[in-house]
């Protein structure tokens, strides 16, 4: 009996079939060489928010200063929303570090689906700001980052920051964990995160970012967690009436180059690459800063309504944690851990 072609079906494969054409369309590729003899490259960024986010502009400001530094001897397109892995942002990261694609922007957290170590720095209730977490990422614990990443294909060109991950929901303020029993979280797949929510009395699930707002407008979920700049930048207070700042998890941005294509680099070119991403980062991070207050007013007169919880409700959660964190220890290993969870945890 001959296969019918159902509509889903041969859309399923345009999808498959156009990521596969972006991919191979030039990523890491040379084009020749200029009249005094420098590699000519066009190469590919990804990231996992949209075109409005302080990553994407952060993107592209390293993609015009490539372009103008070099006298558009080196180019990049940058693509929003894992674009290049059909919205996986994990299958994104694997990219990456296999060489089908050249630069990104990724949380700690999607790295950890590949290998739970990097979760380290993401870990709940432990830094209590930015500049907290910015601070540990200075010292011994980005070389830590760096290192793990060279074993992964990866080489790390800095971070930015994507803030404090915040919480929002569709019933009712969040301000004890008893409040959130019973709903359904989308998180990351990051197993920390789902130890944690299960302990707080939660259901949570994972999914692709992508699929997040129709899930939550559909009432398939009743919340998630993401940092300010990612909630508004995806339009979540269209479909999440309550956002609760409780400041639960440090949030940094990986910037990373595949690590082959770095090493090929002439000194120059790798010296070249590495100031301007520092500069992006710089960027990126005060933008995303500048801006936070702004955005949590803008969704607060879009009718979200926002509350922020002390430090004693906080407490509340982090006693939750003492069992989590020692087992954990055991997955980060003790360099991770030594450079970022405190010994009273």
């Amino acid at each position: 009996m001959p296969k019918i072609r159902t509509t889903r079906t041969m859309l399923v494969w345009s999808a498959v079939l156009m990521v596969c054409a972006l991919l191979l369309a030039g990523c890491g590729t040379n084009f020749g060489t200029t009249d005094d003899g420098k590699q000519r490259y066009r190469w590919k960024m990804t990231v996992t928010t949209g075109s409005t986010s302080t990553w994407y502009l952060a993107a592209e400001k390293f993609a015009k200063d490539l372009d103008e530094e070099t006298d558009g001897r080196i180019t990049m397109k940058v693509f929003a929303n894992e674009r290049l892995s059909a919205g996986e942002a994990t299958a994104g990261v694997e990219q990456l570090m296999d060489g089908a694609k050249d630069f990104s922007y990724n949380s700690p957290i999607i790295y950890a689906g590949v290998d739970p170590r990097f979760g380290a720095v993401t870990a709940p209730f432990v830094f209590d700001s930015v500049e907290d977490g910015q601070k540990a990422l200075a010292g011994k614990g980005g070389d830590v980052y760096g290192d793990y990443l060279a074993e992964r294909g990866v080489h790390l060109l800095g971070f930015g920051e994507s803030g404090m991950r915040q919480l929002t929901n569709t019933h009712r303020p969040i301000h004890t964990p008893e409040d959130m029993k019973g709903m359904k979280f989308r998180i990351p797949g990051f197993g920390m995160y789902t130890d944690l929510y299960r302990g707080l009395g939660a259901n949570p699930t994972t999914m692709p970012f992508g699929e997040v707002f129709t899930a939550l407008q559909q009432g398939a979920i009743d919340g998630q967690e993401n940092p300010i700049d990612v909630i508004y930048s995806a339009n979540l207070q269209e479909v999440q009436p309550y956002l609760t700042l409780w400041n639960y998890s440090y949030d940094p941005l990986v910037l990373g180059i595949n690590k082959d294509l770095y090493d090929s680099l002439t000194p120059e070119d790798q010296k070249l690459v590495s100031r301007l991403a520092g500069e992006a980062n710089d960027f990126q991070i005060k933008k995303n800063r500048d801006g936070e207050e702004k955005l949590i007013a803008e969704l607060a007169d879009s009718g979200m309504e926002v509350n922020e919880l002390s430090d004693e409700e906080k407490d509340a959660f982090r006693a939750k944690l003492g069992p989590i964190y020692s087992e954990y220890r055991k997955v980060w290993g003790p360099d991770m851990s030594q450079a970022f969870i405190p010994k009273g945890l």
